[in-house]
């Protein structure tokens, strides 16, 4: 069944099953790479996407519950504000170690932002706290995203 999904700003017809998650929409179908598989089971956060500027777990998020949100994904986020300030606090800080789990807690963290320009630090615990990093660059994580709010 053919499906039109709006992904940063541009329509696409998928022809996918109702229950397909998001994830595999955007990985196999349309080829964005940014959006990682993690888990699965919504529990690290690597596969966040936001949809009308929510952050969501696109591994659990069937396509059919879509509709006629917009979605925004790695690709796109340095487009929105808190995007770009997330992303230039990411390299001023030096976040990334290995990188995989990155995409979803730059989204996480913008997805931040964007409701909460001034986040404590118990607000920035709670927006980060499901999405794990495996090399533990939890510090510079806080700090980056201080930073951006800073910027604001």
């Amino acid at each position: 069944m053919a499906t039109t999904i709006s992904i940063n700003g541009q329509k696409h017809t998928i022809d996918a099953d109702g229950d397909t998650p998001l994830l595999w929409v955007l990985r196999d179908i349309l080829g964005m790479t940014g959006t990682k598989f993690g888990c699965g089971m919504a529990l690290c956060g690597a596969c966040t996407v936001h949809i009308d500027g929510v952050a969501t777990r696109s591994c659990i998020t069937p396509l059919d519950s879509v509709g006629s949100s917009e979605i925004t994904t790695i690709e796109a986020i340095g487009a929105t504000p808190a995007g770009a300030k997330i992303q230039k606090a990411w390299l001023d800080h030096e976040v990334v170690q290995c990188g995989y789990c990155q995409s979803g807690q730059i989204m996480s963290a913008a997805a931040l932002l964007k409701d909460n320009p001034h986040p404590t630090d118990a607000d920035i615990d709670e927006a980060m706290s499901g999405n794990i990093c495996r090399c533990g660059t939890y510090l510079r994580i806080r700090e980056a995203i201080k930073q951006a709010a800073q910027s604001s």
